[in-house]
């Protein structure tokens, strides 16, 4: 459900920071890397107390503290007095809770699914969030010609409400954490050994890494590419993303056979390579129709590449790193991840100022190249990289 409510924001978000704030390219940078900071700050944290704690109750909290963050952006745009200063300040709040609510999630599956049926049950969630990416959108782009993009935003606010209502009712056994837990330092250092040093994890972390630099670099220049040169409106933007979304359910729905018959570590490395290709498409679209027309199909691409590749990444994580560092290495590498898409971000903000939308997306081609590249070199096409072992 709060996938949904994420999903209309995501068409909200850029319409209400580039159109009716008026952001500058650099400041449209820094709304999209704000959410992202906490990540850095409270990363690795996160993991050991995920791993300290009860899963259920961080899920719970989490959402209602991002329901909050986010219910605050209408209500300062009803008073009058929402600046982006201000909406930057909530997306910080809104990161925060987000890091112990996705270090929770991803740790808390295994306990709820069965060893044998984590792939089918990781497909399920991925066909779940691809479907509300798909009317999420559309609806979005709706809402925001309808009511503005800062009632839209509602939405999403109430969507994590009733996310923490039924997180609140999931039955599940969780262990006791230990009476004296190992020091914080110890712990760290204990996730970040999986995380970056495992044979197969450790090359899927820097790849992953390295895609995020990327991916928030190319969605900041996309918005500015898309809302200004291009003039799309928020129904057309919000179209634009539909069509993501309804790429990425092809992609999640098909995951389990691609993976099933090549591999999982193939299934990444194949679907990594199709990001330099979608975004060549983006970087050299026109200002008409058949420049618009381009980045509908880029999407489509991208889109159909996240949904293959994400079921088996989750898979690698959740068998070959042990339950009781599931929420270190989740949040370790999430932390990663996040702390570099806001880098991405604010390095595409100032790009744009500086080359144009065009160079900074020549530049975020080469950057998934990059990762892609990385994918390739790495142990992650040998056949059964499900049974590594790493001690």
């Amino acid at each position: 459900m709060s996938s949904f409510g994420t999903a209309i924001t995501t068409v909200a978000m850029p319409v209400l920071v580039v159109q009716l704030l008026g952001a500058t390219p650099l400041e449209v940078g820094v709304v999209n890397a704000a959410q992202f900071v906490p990540y850095a700050v409270l990363g690795v944290i996160a993991g050991v107390y995920t791993d300290r704690w009860c899963r259920r109750p961080i899920l719970v909290w989490a959402s209602i503290g991002r329901a909050l963050s986010l219910g605050a952006v209408p209500v300062l745009w009803a008073c009058g007095i929402l600046q982006v200063w201000m909406l930057v300040v909530a997306l910080l709040l809104f990161g925060s809770f987000s890091v112990f609510g996705f270090a929770a999630a991803q740790s808390l599956l295994p306990r709820l699914v069965p060893r044998d049926r984590l792939l089918r049950a990781n497909m399920r969630l991925d066909q779940t969030d691809a479907a509300a990416q798909t009317l999420g959108p559309s609806i979005g782009g709706g809402l925001v010609g309808l009511v503005g993009a800062p009632l839209a935003i509602v939405i999403d606010a109430v969507s994590y409400l009733a996310d923490a209502v039924l997180n609140a009712t999931l039955r599940v056994e969780e262990p006791r954490a230990p009476r004296r837990p190992a020091r914080l330092r110890t712990e760290i250092g204990e996730g970040m050994r999986w995380t970056y040093r495992h044979p197969m994890l450790g090359p899927l972390t820097v790849s992953t890494h390295v895609w995020f630099v990327a991916n928030g670099a190319a969605m900041t220049a996309l918005s500015l590419l898309a809302l200004r040169e291009l003039g799309f409106s928020a129904l057309t933007y919000g179209l634009l993303l539909t069509v993501f979304g309804v790429s990425s359910l092809i992609g999640a729905s098909s995951a389990a056979v691609i993976t099933g018959r090549i591999g999982a570590g193939r299934a990444i490395v194949g679907a990594r390579s199709l990001y330099p290709l979608a975004w060549i498409l983006v970087a050299v679209a026109p200002p008409s129709e058949l420049g618009a027309a381009l980045l509908f199909v880029a999407i489509g691409v991208q889109g159909v590449a996240m949904g293959i590749e994400n079921t088996p990444e989750q898979l690698l994580w959740q068998t070959l790193a042990p339950d009781r560092l599931l929420g270190r290495t989740n949040a370790t590498r999430r932390a990663g991840n996040r702390t570099l898409a806001a880098v991405g971000a604010l390095s595409a903000g100032a790009a744009v100022g500086l080359v144009g939308d065009r160079g900074a997306l020549a530049a975020t081609v080469v950057v998934f190249a990059v990762a892609a590249a990385i994918a390739w070199l790495s142990p992650l096409r040998r056949r059964g990289e499900e049974t590594l072992a790493f001690d």
